[in-house]
């Protein structure tokens, strides 16, 4: 059985969304993080070493980093069709693209949020180069990886989708959007994020 250790509304958040793309059996433990107003705690039911989300438990494997769930999860579940098994053609670009977004897209996306790259001509021509990656992937699509939806789109997708204003306009990046975040499994994810009633009683 796999566990996921869960604070919701967080990164932790695509996670659920693809576990249930793979049909994985799996718990969610609702934890409290701390947040980035200062709000929240550590809490001590969670295992990640530093009191972070997401952590996925397999029976006595621990994982933690989106990037590292993602592939750890796709690689557990092949047949769901999400990943790219070792050895397959796409197993290069696979990886490449959940270590961009975690290297590279992220910071890029942070950067413009918080208004560094204003003034800031590295920062700027860094989130500049992300965008131009994104669409040109997307023209190309109609997913990131081309013809099928994989773990990246859920990746990518979610922290675009929170990120969405400030990203240049384009049909194609919407369309993408609207596609992959219609599917029922994200929409049932979307259910399962909610804070639970009382989060110290939740298991």
């Amino acid at each position: 059985m796999l566990t996921l250790f869960h604070a919701p509304w967080s990164r932790s958040s695509r996670l659920l969304w693809l576990l249930e793309e793979a049909g994985a059996p799996y718990d969610i433990c609702y934890c409290d993080i701390v947040r980035g107003d200062g709000s929240g705690a550590r809490d001590a039911r969670n295992p990640h070493p530093d009191g972070k989300v997401p952590a996925l438990l397999h029976e006595d494997v621990l994982v933690t980093e989106s990037a590292a769930v993602a592939l750890y999860v796709t690689d557990l579940f092949p047949g769901a069709g999400l990943g790219a098994p070792v050895g397959s053609p796409e197993r290069g670009a696979y990886l490449t693209w959940l270590a961009w977004i975690a290297g590279e897209m992220e910071p890029a996306f942070w950067a413009k949020i918080s208004g560094a790259t204003e003034g800031d001509p590295a920062l700027q021509a860094r989130y500049d180069a992300v965008v131009v990656r994104l669409f040109g992937a997307l023209e190309r699509g109609p997913y990131l990886m081309g013809q099928r939806f994989t773990a990246v789109d859920v990746m990518a997708g979610s922290a675009l989708a929170w990120a969405r204003d400030h990203v240049p306009a384009s049909a194609v990046l919407d369309a993408w959007l609207e596609r992959i975040l219609d599917r029922p499994a994200n929409a049932v994810a979307t259910a399962r994020d909610g804070t639970p009633p009382v989060l110290s009683q939740v298991a």
